[in-house]
């Protein structure tokens, strides 16, 4: 999506030296000695809680050890084996509340083992290399069908793949990947990660992904379960809430997922216009990752205001330290009231504060952009109301993924299977949804024997 220019909305506020380094990967890859230091802090508990914290459920401890013997590809195997996307989840994943948040480190020296930057150590090492970690099973003649190319249509991709099926991937985008190409930081997945990712995934065979397809306008659900064996559901929330009050339609004011996809999309990060004066309103992900790229791209103050306290934020402490040393403002117990423009273009926005007192106060932050980041909905084009049971606004599924049509599963955001909105929870939904479609088939096999 183009960015308009508009005001004191304009593209290259720094230069390319200065935008280099600001979007520079913020995590370095480990060399050799540091990755081995870090490995000799590892205690390899028995009954691990980073494992149990790990919703891939990868095995910490012996990957870890790996490490600490050289061999890279045994740590690889454990991890990919598990988590097919282990390179990008050891980017994004917040370890502070999962693994590393479970570290037994904590309660010693303050100080969790580096498990996420030893992940990506070993993950990185094993695609630099092109390693062939797997060795996909005969083939069985079955055909499924995969909607999105994200995260958990591409965990679950990769799962049947290996176990002998085919697979073809419809998606809406040019490029594979879902959120981890569209929607994260740009200093998060530098160098084109997510897409070497998505041919490491796809070289092990049997995985074909048909580009610019999307469900509903291109292919139709009903028509793919005759054509497939199975069907997997992994649309993702494509939709997205609108603040629904006076002024939303002033120029400078647009969805945050916009303007990150414009971002992430832009071949020069110099084209991408930002404001001079940015307001984020949300309090996620979406909205740390927004209000951060916003003031790398040189805006001169971002705010971003949340409507609760900080406790409620979706966005771990980690996260909103980072946004904040980056030079963000966190404005909470703030809410939004009305946008305020001039000639058809935002010059602010109003908020109420509340105090614990129960005394609240009006204030208003000048802006000449505001990105919206207040969440994301299901848009079930394509998907059969009176077929497809909804739960919460997704699609209801068992614990397998099943949905109530039959041959159909669904899994990652769109899909309410309980678990947390992240990119490693949608790989183990996908990988449980391919387990359960591989029993199927095999019971079938039975039944039919």
């Amino acid at each position: 999506m183009a960015i308009k220019q508009t005001g004191d909305i304009a593209a290259r506020r720094l230069s390319p030296e200065q935008l280099s380094c600001e979007f520079s990967d913020i995590a370095p890859l480990l060399d050799a000695s540091a990755a081995a230091a870090a490995a000799s802090r590892c205690h390899y508990c028995y009954d691990a809680p980073c494992v149990n914290a790990c919703p891939t459920q990868i095995d910490i401890p012996s990957f870890i050890r790996k490490i600490g013997n050289g061999n890279l590809k045994g740590a690889a195997v454990d991890i990919l084996s598990a988590n097919p996307l282990g390179g990008m989840c050891a980017r994004v994943c917040p370890t502070e509340i999962l693994c590393e948040g479970a570290c037994v480190r904590n309660h010693q020296d303050a100080k969790p083992v580096a498990i996420g930057a030893l992940q990506r150590h070993a993950t990185d090492w094993a695609m630099a290399r092109g390693e062939a970690l797997f060795t996909r099973a005969p083939e069985t003649g079955r055909h499924v069908a995969v909607i999105g190319a994200g995260p958990a249509g591409l965990a679950c991709a990769h799962r049947l793949a290996l176990a002998g099926h085919n697979v073809t991937i419809y998606d809406a985008h040019e490029k594979a990947g879902g959120l981890n190409e569209y929607g994260i930081a740009a200093y998060k997945t530098v160098d084109d990660f997510a897409q070497r990712e998505v041919e490491w995934l796809c070289s092990v065979g049997g995985i074909e992904i048909r580009h610019g397809v999307a469900l509903g306008r291109d292919v139709q659900l009903d028509a793919l379960r005759n054509q497939y064996d199975a069907v997997f559901l992994a649309i993702g929330l494509t939709g997205v809430r609108a603040l629904a009050m006076a002024g939303e339609d002033l120029s400078g004011v647009m969805n945050a997922v916009d303007f990150i996809e414009a971002l992430r999309s832009a071949r020069d990060f110099g084209t991408v216009p930002v404001g001079r004066r940015v307001v984020v309103i949300g309090g996620g992900n979406t909205a740390v990752d927004a209000a951060v790229q916003s003031r790398k791209l040189g805006a001169a103050s971002v705010t971003m205001v949340y409507r609760r306290g900080v406790e409620s934020m979706s966005a771990t402490w980690a996260e909103r330290d980072f946004a904040q040393t980056n030079g963000v403002t966190l404005i909470t117990h703030a809410t939004p009231l009305r946008l305020i423009g001039e000639n058809g273009v935002v010059t602010g926005v109003e908020f109420e504060r509340s105090f614990n007192t129960g005394d609240a106060e009006r204030f208003v932050i000048e802006a000449d952009m505001v990105l919206k980041a207040i969440g994301q909905t299901l848009v079930p084009a394509g998907i059969a109301r009176e077929l497809l049971t909804l739960d919460g606004g997704r699609i209801a599924v068992d614990a397998n993924g099943q949905t109530s049509l039959a041959g159909v599963w669904a899994g990652g955001d769109c899909a309410a299977t309980g678990g947390i909105d992240l990119t490693v929870q949608a790989v183990q939904d996908g990988k449980l949804a391919a387990e359960a479609i591989h029993a199927q088939f095999a019971r079938a096999d039975i039944k039919a024997a």
